[in-house]
């Protein structure tokens, strides 16, 4: 007799686990909060729909936090595997140029989420829409529509805090910190980062990009490019701080970092081509020799003295290593994803709920973090994929 699993979400770790459960062993059930899933899924791809990322698994694993957490469930189901999958749903992947993996040119996020219902409507999932959890009765049954529901086996997809419109909006916190389960307020990941601009400076330069540089905040670098905002900074090459910013805010309400404007040049090289242009005037030298752009120079100009400026030395060495100070993170609503949620110690290696027997969590409800770029997809997927892994294995002692 098959067992029943109720899966609580309708997010991607909730559609991949809802895949490789095995249909043999589980009759599957999916409550959906809204009048169809995938909501959030739809809004990520509006910015270029990044599947997963194609780099080496070992260097993929490196990119979540806390380190090692994530390991068993991206090895168990790694971005190949990823892509192997989608390729049998009849959606074919290719690898960009940033080595990001993307769906074939012209197929749409929609398209991709159409293949997905229709296979887990094919393996027999039962799909039910406006269908909202509230908590458990006095027996640890989940209530569903003021109803609690048959099952053997509870899996949460509930999503983080995050983009409120597509319904993940991380109000099951609370219900889930009532029952006596650990958990961690939601901070704001990969999103803006606030900088008191000098208001002369960000009037001339606001929504220009600074390409091809790379940021540190302590001893962690990340290459790409950001935007410069009337708030302060957003794009890859910050997105990727997040988890060491946050942490020197917390500590200090404000953190620095450092711009290299010409990460593939070492400062020896760069400043003798300052030392040796045939150019006397600094900011030609900068704008002819070193190709930095108006947007970069005016930032030399606003921030660094004019002694510094006019000092060979010293200006090669801002250049190399600009500081710019962080005062805060954008709201959680204006994030592209958060941290927070479901604390890890609360959870076994299974992801099963310590409280509760055969309830689980999945995705990012759970306390993790990982840069934009597929990474956060990626991880979603994977911890699906090992929950189900888990279930398939456990029914065969059951």
């Amino acid at each position: 007799m098959k067992k029943e699993i109720a899966i609580i979400g309708g997010g991607p770790s909730a559609f991949l686990l809802a895949a490789f459960l095995d249909a043999e062993k589980f009759r599957v059930t999916l409550y959906e909060k809204n009048k169809t899933f995938g909501r959030k899924f739809l809004v990520a791809g509006k910015g270029g729909f990044n599947l997963t990322h194609s780099e080496a698994i070992n260097w993929l694993a490196k990119r979540y936090t806390p380190t090692g957490f994530l390991d068993n469930s991206l090895q168990n189901f790694t971005n190949v595997d990823f892509r192997n999958w989608l390729e049998t749903i009849a959606i074919p992947t290719y690898i960009g140029s940033s080595n990001r993996v993307y769906p074939k040119q012209g197929i749409k996020p929609i398209e991709v989420l159409n293949a997905i219902t229709k296979t887990l409507t094919q393996k027999g999932v039962i799909i039910k829409y406006e269908h909202t959890f509230s908590g458990w009765n006095d027996r640890d049954i989940p209530i569903v529509n003021k109803q609690p529901i048959q099952t053997d086996f509870t899996v949460f997809s509930l999503g983080g805090g995050s983009w409120k419109v597509t319904g993940s909006d991380g109000k099951w916190m609370d219900t889930f910190s009532k029952r006596g389960i650990k958990t961690k307020r939601f901070e704001a990941s990969n999103c803006g980062f606030e900088i008191n601009w000098n208001p002369d400076f960000i009037e001339k330069h606001e929504g220009t990009p600074l390409k091809n540089i790379a940021i540190s905040c302590g001893n962690t670098l990340q290459k790409g490019e950001v935007v410069l905002t009337v708030f302060g900074l957003e794009g890859n090459a910050i997105y990727g701080l997040s988890p060491q910013i946050r942490k020197q805010l917390a500590a200090n309400s404000k953190t620095t970092i450092y711009i290299d404007f010409k990460p593939s040049m070492p400062l020896e090289k760069l400043y003798a081509k300052i030392k040796l242009s045939k150019y006397r005037n600094t900011t030609q030298v900068l704008k002819k020799e070193l190709k930095l752009s108006s947007a970069q120079i005016d930032l030399l100009k606003t921030y660094v003295s004019k002694l510094e400026y006019l000092n060979k030395d010293v200006l090669a060495k801002k250049i190399k290593n600009f500081p710019l100070e962080i005062i805060n993170t954008a709201s959680i609503d204006e994030s592209i994803s958060t941290v927070g949620g479901i604390d890890l110690s609360a959870i076994s290696e299974a992801f099963e709920l310590k409280e509760i027997a055969n309830q689980f969590c999945i995705g990012e409800m759970l306390d993790w973090d990982a840069p934009t770029g597929g990474y956060l997809l990626q991880g979603c997927a994977s911890t699906g994929v090992w929950v189900a892994k888990h279930l398939n294995d456990a029914s065969n002692t059951l």
